[in-house]
């Protein structure tokens, strides 16, 4: 019920900073209501205190990969936040570590739905990355952080994503040992195809001015992840 409760105000919140003409002013609401769900739902098939454990490996991860990124520019290129999202560590926004959270745990249970072993860290950090194709380029509309050089897609240099992919299995590595089994699925799964649609809807049509192709992009990466593992889910 938290799972769902938490969820629903985060597309809420969602839908209001889509029409509002700051909509940065949301991003750590929102944040912080996905990591609520996602902690939530993850509990259902862990307990609490594995889902808050599993919660803070991801955490922690992505804080690490994230610190030495803007201190070196390893492994997503060089990058470094603007003032707007605080409190910051090391020029760090703590919201951003709270999303490698939220976000991994959803990832994990795509993983999960998808394969074991290795192939559930490879599903995993595929599902991670293919949000990404979403967040960096509204991010960076939002003027929360800002690359040295234009890159490829939409001013992001490719090897943010490489970035992404080689954090995005460390995050699933963390998860999985602190966690183990039994893979959590269900809300989570629902929470992964909930970003996926809104994030669409909002590229799509939401947006001034609306980008057809990061709605494309994104849409397409998530969904490639997400049909399948709701079709597994449901054979088992």
């Amino acid at each position: 019920m938290l799972g769902a409760l938490s969820l629903l105000a985060m597309t809420a919140v969602q839908v209001v900073s889509g029409l509002d003409a700051r909509p940065d002013r949301y991003v750590t609401v929102i944040v912080a209501l996905l990591a609520a769900s996602a902690v939530a739902f993850a509990a259902e098939s862990w307990g609490a205190r594995r889902a808050v454990r599993a919660f803070g490996a991801a955490v922690l991860t992505g804080y690490a990969a994230e610190l030495i990124g803007v201190l070196t520019g390893f492994p997503f290129g060089s990058y470094r936040y603007t003032d707007v999202l605080w409190p910051q560590i090391g020029g760090v926004p703590l919201v951003v570590t709270l999303a490698w959270g939220g976000m991994g745990l959803a990832a994990y249970a795509v993983g999960a739905a998808l394969a074991t072993g290795w192939g559930r860290v490879c599903a995993g950090a595929g599902a991670l990355t293919a949000w990404d194709l979403f967040l960096d380029p509204q991010m960076v509309r939002l003027g929360l952080w800002t690359w040295a050089e234009d890159g490829f897609y939409r001013g992001i240099p490719l090897t943010n994503f490489a970035g992404w992919l080689l954090v995005s299995a460390l995050v699933m590595l963390a998860i999985g040992r602190v966690a183990g089994d039994p893979p959590p699925v269900g809300g989570l799964l629902v929470l992964y195809t909930v970003m996926a649609v809104m994030e669409t809807v909002a590229f799509a049509a939401v947006f001034v001015p609306a980008d057809p192709l990061v709605a494309a992009a994104g849409g397409i990466a998530m969904g490639a992840f997400a049909a399948p593992a709701w079709r597994r889910s449901w054979q088992r």
